[in-house]
């Protein structure tokens, strides 16, 4: 059984250890650098970006995911963004949708009249997930350089809630 709750400051080291196994396996999120636990609350927990973080819980207690809500100065006031992560070993299937259910609830009932995803075109995981999720393509920023200069174009995503 999966539980979806709001994301509390004890879920932190689980949440932001899920998030820099993600980094260090590469590939599939735009950041490079791992996030400290002081980051970690600061980009998820309490920014003031943030509309909702919840936390996908599996039957031992343990998070196995978490999915952030928030506003972006580059899109509409009303179009919220999107980010996912779960883990990557002792993968919880479900996890994502379970997640994305209660997203998708808060997102409307704030208001909301479009969700934004920006995934890495090499990520074909993220890609297919918001692709199920009910995301379309929107746009595509072209040959945004990681660190070591390889370019990897990002594609938006948008979910229509009107």
């Amino acid at each position: 059984m999966i539980v979806v709750r709001p994301m509390m400051r004890e879920d932190v080291p689980e949440a932001c250890a899920i998030l820099n196994q993600i980094i260090e396996i590469g590939g599939t999120t735009a950041f490079e650098i791992p996030f400290s636990e002081t980051l970690f609350i600061q980009s998820y927990l309490e920014g003031t970006d943030k509309v909702s973080c919840h936390v996908a819980v599996d039957s031992d207690g343990q998070v196995a995911g978490f999915q952030w809500l928030g506003t972006y100065e580059n899109l509409p006031e009303d179009c919220a963004d999107i980010a996912t992560f779960t883990r990557r070993v002792r993968v919880l299937k479900g996890a994502g949708r379970a997640l994305f259910h209660e997203t998708e609830k808060m997102a409307r009932a704030m208001g909301f009249k479009s969700v934004n995803a920006t995934i890495r075109a090499d990520n074909a995981q993220g890609l297919s997930y918001y692709d199920k999720m009910g995301f379309r393509d929107f746009s595509v920023d072209y040959g945004i350089p990681l660190r070591d200069g390889t370019p990897v174009n990002r594609i938006s995503k948008r979910l229509d809630l009107s």
